[in-house]
């Protein structure tokens, strides 16, 4: 179990350093839209690229509350394989994110960090939810 215990910090700075950096990304977007769109673009272009973006970002918050909401109700805590899967995700979504921002990456790289470092911890944790709550198994 002490290895398990020290997991749990772990994971929980790392989701909270991938969420910072969500949020940062939500105040910093204009360079990283700009960055998406040919060096004439019009308003419209500017405001596609600008919803989808506010878009990407939104759904990710989404998964974020679901991925918390598990990890603090105790139902993937102590699952050492998602702490696993959330630890590695999430530190690459950081300094993928991290890169993102400073080196104005284009929009659709988002997408690629988005399936890899915030889709699938969410979907294996919403798998969790699904065994420990439906087919009523212990949760570690």
């Amino acid at each position: 179990m002490g290895q398990i215990s020290e997991l749990v910090p772990s994971r929980f700075l790392t989701l909270l350093a991938h969420l910072v950096i969500v949020i940062t990304l939500f105040w910093s977007r204009d360079s990283n839209v700009e960055a998406c769109l040919p060096l004439a673009y019009t308003a419209e272009e500017y405001e596609r690229q600008d919803i989808q973006l506010v878009i990407a970002l939104s759904v990710t918050l989404g998964l974020f509350a679901v991925e918390l909401a598990g990890f603090l109700s105790g139902v993937s805590m102590f699952n050492s394989t998602q702490s696993i899967i959330s630890i590695g995700a999430h530190c690459s979504a950081s300094v993928a994110l991290s890169f993102f921002i400073s080196e104005r990456w284009e929009c659709t790289t988002y997408w690629y960090i988005f399936a890899f470092c915030s889709a699938l911890p969410a979907v294996t944790e919403m798998a969790l939810f699904v065994s420990v709550f439906v087919l009523k198994k212990k949760p570690f």
